[in-house]
């Protein structure tokens, strides 16, 4: 009986032994890859209970989120010769598990790698414009460059977007100095249009007098009604040359006799 006893412990160890090596539990998150005698098996583990051969299987899990990897700021020259410093951000995931796992040792280390040297191409091929101005292009330029290698690797490349554009201290003086001359080169051409079109009405009016004289004198008229407004104590009123011509042009001149011109 004892014995008896003993090799059924043995059994029931051994079984449960066999359970503890044989299940395993794979997150929602998380694909799982097995190797069994070193051979990869084509699919992998959905999430759940999934059993195992002990010693004979090996599973490797692997995260199927989205992952947002800070790429470090690279130094470089821009095509117009202007040094800076640019970091960025990818987002990625894994699509194909068994290729991730397979065909690259270290898939966010390669991810990292790819897009640091090809953050360095693509300053190298902008101008300095273009990086401050134009980031939706060189983003869309990264994300081409990066998704080339990503898929063999079985990475889907979600996005890549430049965070920051570092500039040296006497590049953003210089920046600043051609923004305030563009400001008023602007200014200058606004004001020059006022005056243009300031010019052209006073010179329609001056046509519009001209045609008729009477409106003139009406003018300076309402010219004397808006200065008597301001409460002035003196008035200066000026003699319009108009009434001098009329009243020259309708005096009768009478002979003088005693003057031999007359």
């Amino acid at each position: 009986m004892v014995l008896i006893g003993i090799v059924i412990g043995v059994v029931l160890t051994l079984a449960l032994m066999y359970a503890w090596g044989s299940v395993r539990v794979v997150r929602q998150i998380e694909r799982g890859v097995v190797f069994r005698l070193g051979r990869v098996q084509e699919l992998p583990r959905k999430p759940g209970l999934t059993t195992l051969v002990p010693v004979v299987d090996r599973i490797k899990r692997v995260n199927v989120q989205v992952v947002t990897m800070p790429v470090p700021a690279q130094d470089g020259i821009t095509r117009d010769n202007v040094t800076v410093r640019v970091d960025a951000v990818v987002y990625f995931r894994v699509v194909d598990p068994v290729r991730a796992v397979v065909e690259v040792q270290d898939y966010l280390t390669a991810v990292s790698q790819v897009a640091q040297t090809s953050l360095r191409s693509i300053i190298g091929k902008s101008d300095l414009d273009d990086l401050l101005s134009d980031r939706e292009r060189l983003n869309q330029g990264l994300e081409v460059m990066l998704d080339s290698p990503a898929a063999g690797w079985g990475i889907d490349i979600d996005r890549v977007e430049i965070k920051d554009v570092a500039l040296p201290e006497s590049m953003k003086r210089s920046i600043a100095r051609q923004a305030e001359a563009e400001r008023e080169r602007r200014s200058r051409i606004i004001t020059a249009d006022g005056e243009l079109a300031a010019s052209e009405k006073l010179a329609e009016a001056a046509r519009v007098m001209s045609a008729a004289p009477a409106s003139l004198q009406l003018r300076l008229l309402q010219t004397f009604v808006e200065i008597a407004a301001e409460k002035n104590s003196t008035l200066v009123l000026p003699f319009p040359v108009e009434l001098l011509r009329f009243l020259e042009a309708n005096t009768d001149r009478t002979p003088d006799p005693d003057d031999p011109d007359s």
